[in-house]
């Protein structure tokens, strides 16, 4: 019927730097057959979509689609039809169905080095874009959270210490190469930094800290070198990193001002803790003990994530889950992560998905500028691969990696492959990835998440695995205790 027509965008495309939203389109009124055309597939080609998991009658298809105005009609069991209930014209096609994209306006961070934000390694700030709500008990919402916030309100941080066990500190006058080659042999994402001339602990160093490095270090075109990193130690990259941040802020003499540690002690509560890692956007918090004047003497005890207290959160309601409702919900119906924006949706900060053949520069570039900690990988049909997080970049260490490599010249599929070297039962198909579906319960999903090493469920389409959304457990925790 339509074998030409307007040329407005392009589909699916994979080009790093193009402006490209993912659109959810759906058909919600049945048939057996329906695929999707449009003036972003020049009328031609229509692309088939899939029916809703436990709705076989309405059906869907996420297109990447260019800013602008589109126009696409459905093809239902061999008839062109458009739905009544979106917005429509009459035009040289008849009637089709129009939606209007706005260009992203996401959160962005300069593209230079940040401030002292990450005296913790930080956690993904997204911003809540769920596909649609169920109708929910306002009731039953309020009395889960009250129930969670007593509970964590009422027990320390002692019980998340393990019986024994150790915790890896870095001097601040280390080089830099050595830290990276520890945190990579020990598989840390993060480690504490203590300050001997201060008798104390100071900060942190994390991934984020060596994604920065490295895209300093790689500008101009240079590859990076041994000798870069051997004569820079923690302490001069962090005074570094923060006469590099435009925003700084000064005090009466003029150097710029660094953020504290964040830490608590052995004592806080668990509340206290989860809103200290939420409040700072950090990912761990050092639970130090201190004795003798003024707290002089520090222990370093344990690194407390919002994993481990999620943990403890199912473990005391494994067997009484019915006294919080709202975990009975799945997550499609809740105020809970990152969607991938359906049709109609008024568009806010862009999901980020890269393709495998992507530039190992253009990834950290993301990951610094929408400020996330992780990235889908995706193939053409939008389909999870493999994710890309910021502790991967441990994995340039190998072989020393990263003297031997341009940002811009490794895609991300070779950088995955050298984790994959380093551990072979975890290789570029997806295994790495932890997944759940929209129809997942809230208390399936926190399970997941409170497993070791998970920071975020990637949200996909039954079957086809299509990317919906990203749920983190920062996400979790903003929505248990109502912040």
């Amino acid at each position: 019927m339509y074998n030409s027509g307007l040329n407005t965008g392009q589909e699916n495309s994979g080009v790093v730097g193009s402006i490209l939203v993912p659109v959810r389109f759906i058909w919600p009124n049945g048939g057996r057959r329906v695929s999707l055309s449009g003036s972003f597939t020049r009328w031609s080609e229509p692309m088939p979509m899939s029916p809703s998991e436990g709705c076989p009658a309405v059906f869907q298809i996420i297109c990447r689609l260019p800013p602008g105005h589109h126009q696409y009609k459905f093809y239902v069991d061999g008839e062109w039809r458009h739905d009544e209930n979106q917005p429509h014209v009459s035009g040289n096609y008849g009637v089709v169905n129009c939606v209007y994209i706005a260009v992203p306006q996401p959160d962005m961070v300069p593209n230079t080095i940040g401030p002292e934000t990450s005296g913790n390694m930080e956690v993904d700030d997204v911003v809540m874009r769920p596909e649609g709500f169920a109708q929910y008990s306002e009731a039953d919402l309020q009395l889960s959270r009250d129930r969670i916030s007593s509970f964590l309100s009422t027990h320390t941080v002692y019980e998340l210490l393990p019986d024994s066990g150790k915790v890896t500190a870095l001097d601040v006058n280390l080089a830099v190469k050595q830290a990276f080659h520890v945190l990579y042999e020990q598989g840390l994402p993060m480690v504490p930094l203590w300050d001997d001339f201060k008798g104390r602990f100071v900060g942190v160093l994390s991934a984020l800290d060596f994604i920065l490095i490295l895209r300093e270090l790689g500008t101009n075109g240079s590859n990076l070198t041994e000798e870069e990193l051997e004569t820079h130690t923690i302490s001069a990259w962090k005074v570094g990193k923060l006469q590099l941040n435009l925003k700084r802020q000064m005090d009466g003499n003029g150097r710029p001002y660094p953020r504290p540690l964040v830490q608590a002690g052995p004592y806080d509560s668990l509340k206290e803790v989860a809103l200290k890692i939420l409040q700072n956007k950090v990912a761990t918090v050092p639970i130090i003990h201190s004795t003798g004047p003024a707290g002089s003497c520090q222990e370093i005890l344990y690194l407390a994530s919002l994993s481990d207290i999620l943990k403890c959160i199912c473990r005391h309601f494994k067997h009484s889950s019915s006294s919080l409702p709202i975990l009975q919900q799945p997550v499609s119906s809740i105020q809970l992560g990152t969607w991938v924006p359906r049709i109609g949706e008024a568009n806010g900060r862009s999901f980020a998905m890269l393709r495998p053949s992507a530039s190992l520069g253009s990834a950290l570039a993301l990951l610094v500028q929408a400020d996330v900690s992780s990235i889908p990988i995706v193939d053409d049909n939008d389909s999870l691969l493999d994710i890309y997080s910021r502790s991967d970049i441990t994995a340039l260490a190998k072989d020393k990696a990263y003297a031997q490599i341009h940002l811009d010249e490794m895609n991300i599929h070779q950088a995955l492959q050298l984790g994959q070297d380093a551990n072979p039962s975890l290789g570029f198909n997806g295994q790495r990835c932890q997944m759940c579906l929209r129809s997942d319960p809230l208390h399936k999903v926190m399970e997941r998440l409170a497993n070791p090493g998970v920071r975020r469920l990637v949200i996909v389409e039954a079957g086809s695995k299509r990317v919906e959304g990203i749920i983190s457990l920062s996400d979790v925790f903003r929505f248990l205790l109502g912040v």
